[in-house]
């Protein structure tokens, strides 16, 4: 089993060099996702110089860790959308989504990348497990409907090997490999005269009339415009932390499955949240309830004892307090600095249609729907329950895991392998773990972004802030922002209290 996407096997060595040296250019976008390379690729066919930073590969993050599915058929989205934002919003989501869809088949045709990239038009189906769940699924045909979408629904299980309630059907959606996808757009942008840095963290944005990206290693970029576009903002001035909820989402490929039924791409409407498409003669599964709970659901209904999990991986995906995707001016005093985020799980769609939308306002147009993702839209009735409760979450996090007990006083209780631990060793609270060969790492247990307690994932051996989203590695490296420091080595704590080397 690969402890990695499926969609970056065989993808992972770096292409492009760090920066080493100061630029400037008209743009710099800082974040190599389906958001950021969007924009970069668009801003750049409009004329533009532009320099694109990340901080790993690009499209590693978010993206390269999704189902790679693209749908405007998501959940109880319309029904949601069209009680907080009335018929117009929903539509011109549903527009903008359905635009997404178009743009992404237009640019894997016009740049000659379908053998690669294995697009493929299918429909997508929403499908309910219980009599409640079909009530919410026949609110969600009427709102869809009433947004412009096409869809039927229907009381047939579709083939699927278990039981529904009933399934709401939108054709001619699609499904590609994203990491594939990726590289077409940075080989299409450098090949217009884009330049591409990886490897390359970007510490700090200033404003003015030219902002100055910093980055760790000491190069700098001055541009005309700086778009941040790393997920979640890096940038705490724009006050999106409160705006903002990290959700986790869980992916595994799986062998010796049984096939979905011909062309269907499907997602659960309610929890259970399960995700199924087939990639590369892999069922590929994805949900809720960690990577054990996804591999006992494909073997209950899709092969037995001769499933065979090969890859798993995962993300924080970013939901917004009143359900609509951010793309715009980061604050109101901006005028060269813009985001994007919040794209709710499905930022193939939503993190194009959010690069379209900055790309037309940064090469002097607009977009038709833009006004939807603003940045600067006030909804604080919308808003209000969402972010009261992500306060509220947060200030949880940020006092009550302090006065958690800590998990032991010595590295010896340590598991090789094993699960990490908050410990209090000689008077100091640390974040240890121990490697399957014995190698033991101690790091500070507070995130750099906010100062939230990290807490140690098991199933990807790393440390992860329940506040914001940012994750580390056993040995503080930051893995995905907000923060952009790592977690502060404590060496002197190994020094003082050394583990048995029989452990």
């Amino acid at each position: 089993m690969t402890s990695g996407s499926l969609w970056l096997d065989g993808l992972d060595a770096p292409r492009h060099p760090p920066l080493g040296q100061d630029l400037d250019a008209d743009v710099c976008v800082i974040g190599g996702g389906i958001f950021g390379l969007t924009t970069a690729l668009e801003v750049a066919r409009g004329g533009r110089s532009v320099v694109l930073l990340e901080r790993d590969r690009v499209g590693a993050g978010v993206t390269g860790h999704s189902t790679a599915k693209l749908s405007a058929l998501q959940g109880t989205t319309y029904t949601e959308l069209s009680r907080r934002f009335g018929a117009d919003g929903a539509r011109g989501y549903a527009a903008l989504n359905e635009g997404a869809i178009g743009y992404v088949v237009d640019r894997v045709g016009t740049l000659g990348l379908t053998d690669d990239v294995q697009l493929r038009r299918a429909p997508h189906a929403l499908f309910s497990w219980d009599a409640k769940q079909r009530a919410d699924l026949e609110r969600e045909a009427e709102a869809a409907r009433a947004a412009g979408l096409d869809v039927r629904l229907t009381d047939d299980d579709l083939g699927l090997p278990f039981a529904t309630t009933g399934a709401l059907v939108r054709e001619d959606q699609a499904e590609l490999e994203i990491g594939a996808y990726m590289r077409g757009l940075a080989d299409a942008f450098t090949a217009i005269g884009g330049r591409i840095f990886e490897r390359t963290v970007a510490t700090h944005v200033g404003e003015g009339s030219r902002p100055v990206v910093r980055t760790e290693a000491g190069a700098r970029v001055t541009a005309g415009d700086v778009v941040v576009a790393t997920h979640y903002p890096i940038l705490d001035r724009g006050l999106f932390f409160p705006r903002l909820t990290p959700k986790r989402s869980y992916c595994i490929a799986v062998a010796g499955a049984r096939p979905l039924p011909e062309g269907l791409m499907a997602i659960s409407i309610g929890s259970p949240m399960r995700s199924l498409r087939v990639a590369r003669g892999l069922l590929v599964l994805g949900g809720e309830g960690g990577y054990d709970a996804l591999a006992d659901f494909a073997r209950a209904h899709f092969g037995g004892s001769e499933v065979e999990v090969t890859h798993r991986w995962l993300s924080h995906d970013m939901t917004t307090a009143d359900g609509l995707p951010f793309a715009g001016r980061l604050t109101p005093f901006s005028r060269h600095v813009w985001v994007g985020t919040g794209f709710r799980k499905w930022g193939l769609t939503n993190g194009t249609a959010a690069a379209q939308i900055v790309a037309a306002r940064l090469l002097g147009g607009a977009h038709p729907h833009g006004k939807l993702f603003d940045t600067l839209r006030f909804t604080p009735l919308r808003s209000a329950p969402s972010v009261l409760k992500e306060g509220a979450r947060d200030a949880a996090h940020f006092v009550g895991d302090r006065l958690k007990r800590p998990e032991g006083d010595s590295l010896d209780a340590l598991t090789p392998g094993g699960d990490g631990r908050i410990l209090k060793v000689d008077g100091e609270l640390v974040a240890a773990s121990k490697d399957a060969d014995g190698t033991v790492h101690a790091v500070s247990p507070v995130c750099t972004h906010l100062g939230c307690r990290v807490a140690f994932n098991g199933a990807e051996r790393t440390w992860d802030c329940p506040c914001h989203g940012s994750r580390f590695a056993v040995d503080g490296t930051v893995l995905e922002g907000p923060a952009v420091a790592p977690l502060a080595a404590r060496p002197d704590v190994l020094q003082s209290a050394p583990v048995r080397s029989d452990d």
